[in-house]
């Protein structure tokens, strides 16, 4: 049955593609019938449980490839869990003594919605599972099709998602520039941090595009100009483990041949450490609503640049976090071209109603569709047998 209603919502951090995906679904409902209304629930699942959405008009309509030159989301983001009653009462999304799954539930029937288009990451797609679980089980009549947008590219058994390209590409711009400073001042540590809770995959990709951004210049090492001053002496990711004293040693004889260091790290490197360290100490571990260690309280970089700096004779330490510099950037070609395949297949699952999240299922030959939510999870861990992860190791000395 054909639908007569799509709503759609962005939900979590941002990534480069939640504008692109929500212009590519327009587009598509557009192309194929017009006369299916559309409408964009406000900041998420927020949005949906306060009733506040934008009905999609033709004009937006004609305009909607205009989002694919934008970053950030238009219909705007926020953190919210539908099965965290008490943090949903607590913000005022519901009244004491209501279920947030029912509540949304209601407004989506209320809403005329047929269709709901989620658009995030694991934890806005466990959301999305949770509530068409919730659907179906009280004989809702609607279908829930997920988007899956995690610059960390760790969602099960997704392939790729959407917006992870473009991210390690704008953090390896950021660092670019960045990597100058280390011409301000004699034996200077720089630690570019790069976003990534339980997942190197970020990291160890934007460190590899900015490699192949160096190998592309030109340089004059006579006059101190050179690719090995600016190139990624570490790369620190929750894989892998670390042998601080080691990596101290083989560091500072970088130091002095160089006069600089320069370290990539994941944010979620090192935090279980952080973490027993401020407990110890009786500091209270700020967490979100899903339960997650709120990073920016923990700072992993001050954290490495602490363990650095005494025992590879820094005279300064400089951390620069790329993460919200590259996850506003408009989505690049290469992740708009997969956002669209995916958009596409979207719009195709729901005029034949198949619920899921679209994605190149790992466990199915890596083929495009509609994944089943219950397989949907997120803290895949990044591979760290990769060739190119392996051989670029190798090429900065590090074991």
């Amino acid at each position: 049955m054909k639908p007569k209603k799509v709503g759609i919502l962005t939900a979590g951090g941002l990534a480069p593609c939640l504008s692109s995906a929500i212009g590519g679904l327009i587009e598509r409902y557009t192309e194929i019938d017009p006369s299916i209304e559309i409408i964009c629930y406000k900041s998420g699942y927020k949005g949906l449980l306060l009733g506040q959405s934008i009905k999609v008009t033709p004009q937006m309509r004609a305009n909607a490839a205009i989002l694919q030159n934008f970053g950030g989301s238009p219909i705007g983001n926020s953190r919210v869990k539908l099965t965290n009653v008490k943090d949903c009462v607590k913000r005022g999304l519901v009244k004491e003594g209501q279920d947030p799954q029912k509540v949304a539930a209601d407004q989506l029937v209320k809403d005329g919605v047929d269709i709901l288009h989620t658009i995030g990451g694991d934890d806005t797609n466990t959301a999305a599972a949770d509530l068409a679980k919730f659907l179906k089980d009280n004989n809702y009549e609607l279908t829930v099709i997920g988007l899956p947008k995690t610059i960390d590219n760790d969602v099960y058994p997704i392939r790729q998602s959407l917006g992870a390209w473009t991210a390690a590409e704008q953090g390896a711009l950021y660092f670019r520039n960045v990597v100058s400073e280390s011409t301000a001042n004699p034996r200077m540590l720089i630690i570019h941090e790069v976003m990534g809770r339980n997942c190197g995959w970020l990291t160890a990709a934007t460190a590899a595009k900015y490699r192949e951004i160096l190998k592309s210049e030109k340089f004059i090492p006579e006059l101190g100009l050179s690719m090995e001053a600016r190139d990624v002496h570490a790369i620190y990711i929750p894989e892998l483990a670390l042998d601080i004293k080691a990596e101290a040693a083989r560091l500072k004889a970088i130091m002095d041949k160089l006069d600089c260091v320069n370290i990539f790290i994941s944010e979620g490197a090192g935090v279980e450490t952080i973490v027993k360290e401020m407990e110890a100490n009786g500091q209270e571990v700020p967490r979100d609503a899903f339960g997650h260690v709120k990073l920016d309280a923990v700072n992993p970089g001050k954290w490495f640049g602490q363990q650095f700096a005494d025992m590879i004779g820094a005279e300064k330490v400089l951390v620069q976090k790329s993460g919200y510099f590259a996850r506003a950037a408009a989505a690049n070609m290469q992740d708009q071209r997969l956002i669209k395949s995916c958009t596409d297949l979207a719009v195709e699952c729901a005029l034949r109603r198949e619920g899921g999240v679209i994605g190149h299922d790992e466990d199915k030959g890596d083929i495009l569709r509609a994944i089943e939510f219950e397989r949907i999870k997120g803290g895949k861990p990044f591979n760290v047998n990769f060739d190119w992860f392996q051989s670029m190791l190798k090429e900065i000395g590090q074991k």
